[in-house]
């Protein structure tokens, strides 16, 4: 796309031009006709002077000596350098009631017949010649009085006329043209600087811009340019914090990894070679489990693009992730209990969320539950919020350690865990706009619950 300056200039300029033809033709039309109408007005008044001239009471010998002083005078040739040259373009004649010519100037045309319409008119004389004629007629003496004009000292007079007045136009208009640059120019020196400031800046600077004075027109491009800065700067935050989480919790796994497979390389009999690949792949487990964690968190980070949210019933979305769950629990010894109010659990929620957190909460319970334990799940509605609560029976939780059992990485000693299942399931609820509980129970274990807002 072409630049701003040019797009306005060409625009401006177009308008500016389009605009002078119009004026031009305009003015060509205007000046063709009032100077027609001055020239019939001059015509018929020198047709009256001569009118006056001829009516002069003499007698008729003085009357005709007056006619051959006229042709006498009139037929004379200028001397060069006097007169002007449209004398000869300007011409009368003047015929008695017999239609003799009493008085005529060199220049007059020649007709077939004597013109007989009073008036103006348009003649062709016999060598072709265009006039614009005036015909008087004297009733009182019955002659016929012929003024007449070449059209083409009409046509050279405006053709004058216009060149006269559209040279400077057209002059003034490139004049125009210059300033308008120019001043388009200053007008967008603010953009111009904000354009230099932003190619001075390092590749890497994600501090928000700071332009003043700022013209009000910019101000909304400087504040969606720092959003957009902050967002950049976020994302970029969020990778490196993936990163370093990866970095500092795949570290150890490995170098677990690594003590297995070469104590597998230096085992002497069968049962020390079994031994260590179960340590292996055991470890290979628990280091998978921690990369689907590092990428539930990396997806679910506030800020991100979440998921949409949808009405959903939550008791089919959580009766559905139970029917998964329940063969894993089976061959772990545990026993997975259901328990459902008679009530509508309609909310506004991503069913994959809801999912990943159920999973992380019975992941923990599992992890902490005594074998042939119990694993109840309950959901129950009050107060304008669905409650999704997991119990087990382990020994629950340390009331210094609460808080920070939400903390990424931090772990009660459980060989199984991560680190990382609370805090995916208070990353979860956030989302919803709910809330994560974790309370002893009386009977022993731990109580953790969602509670998401119910959907009117």
């Amino acid at each position: 796309m072409s630049s701003i300056r040019r797009r306005t200039l060409t625009l401006i300029i177009g308008l500016l031009l389009a605009g002078l033809a119009v004026l031009s033709t305009f003015n060509v039309h205007d000046s063709n006709h009032e100077i027609a109408e001055v020239y019939d007005a001059q015509l018929a008044q020198n047709a009256r002077l001569l009118q006056g001239v001829m009516r002069m009471p003499l007698a008729n010998k003085e009357h005709a000596e007056l006619y051959r002083a006229f042709n006498s005078a009139l037929g004379e040739a200028v001397p060069p350098g006097e007169g002007h040259p449209y004398e000869r373009k300007i011409a009368f004649q003047v015929w008695d009631p017999a239609g003799d010519v009493l008085v005529h100037t060199a220049s007059a045309p020649s007709f077939s017949t004597a013109p007989t319409q009073p008036g103006f008119s348009d003649v062709v004389d016999l060598n072709n010649r265009h006039w614009r004629a005036f015909l008087l007629q004297d009733p009182q003496n019955g002659m016929r009085i012929w003024v007449g004009e070449r059209d083409d000292v009409r046509a050279d007079l405006v053709g004058r006329i216009v060149r006269h007045t559209l040279w400077p136009n057209v002059v003034g208009s490139l004049l125009l043209a210059a300033m308008i640059w120019l001043a388009i120019g200053w007008g967008l020196k603010p953009l111009a600087n904000m354009a230099e400031t932003l190619r001075a800046r390092h590749s890497g600077s994600l501090e928000p811009l700071q332009l003043a004075p700022l013209p009000s027109e910019l101000e909304p491009m400087q504040a969606a340019l720092n959003r957009m800065l902050a967002q950049i700067q976020e994302v970029l935050g969020r990778e490196r914090r993936f990163i370093a989480d990866a970095a500092h919790e795949m570290r150890t796994p490995l170098a677990v990894l690594r003590v297995h497979a070469q104590n597998l390389l230096e085992a002497g009999t069968e049962q020390e070679r079994r031994e260590s690949l179960e340590f292996l792949i055991s470890g290979v487990d628990r280091t998978s489990r921690l990369v689907n964690q590092l990428l539930t968190m990396a997806r679910l980070e506030p800020k991100s693009n979440p998921p949409p949210l949808q009405r959903i019933d939550l008791s089919e979305t959580v009766r559905n992730s139970l029917v998964q769950l329940t063969p894993w629990l089976l061959s772990r010894h545990l026993e997975l209990v259901f328990d459902v109010e008679d009530s509508p659990y309609h909310v506004f929620a991503d069913p994959a969320s809801i999912d990943i957190a159920l999973n992380n909460l019975i992941t923990n319970a599992a992890n902490v539950s005594p074998k042939n334990g119990t694993i109840t799940v309950r959901l129950s509605r009050a107060d304008g919020f669905c409650h999704l609560s997991v119990e087990d029976l382990g020994p629950g939780i340390n009331e210094a350690d609460r808080e920070r059992l939400f903390e990424r990485f931090y772990s009660r000693g459980t060989a199984q865990g991560a680190g990382l299942g609370l805090t995916i399931v208070s990353t979860i609820s956030t989302l919803l706009k709910g809330r994560i509980e974790l309370v002893n129970r009386t009977a022993g274990g731990l109580r953790a619950t969602l509670s998401i807002p119910a959907a009117e």
